[in-house]
């Protein structure tokens, strides 16, 4: 997949502990983000379900009813 480098700022103090704890900040960033969109993509989702929820379609019904002949 290809990446893109991004810069960002950290808190000092975050930054020194995670070094010390051997956190790779990298990885962690990535994660966050990943974590982020996912949250930020489900919420997105959920609105446009409440904007537009789903409703009984006849079609399907009759559909099943083939399949059962």
């Amino acid at each position: 997949m290809p990446t893109t480098r991004t810069t960002f700022t950290l808190d000092e103090d975050l930054a020194a502990q995670a070094r010390k704890l051997g956190v790779n900040i990298s990885a962690a960033a990535r994660a966050g983000v990943v974590a982020a969109v996912r949250d930020a993509l489900a919420t997105a989702d959920r609105a446009a379900y409440e904007r537009h929820p789903e409703e009984p379609d006849p079609f399907w019904s009759n559909a099943e009813a083939w399949g059962q002949e």
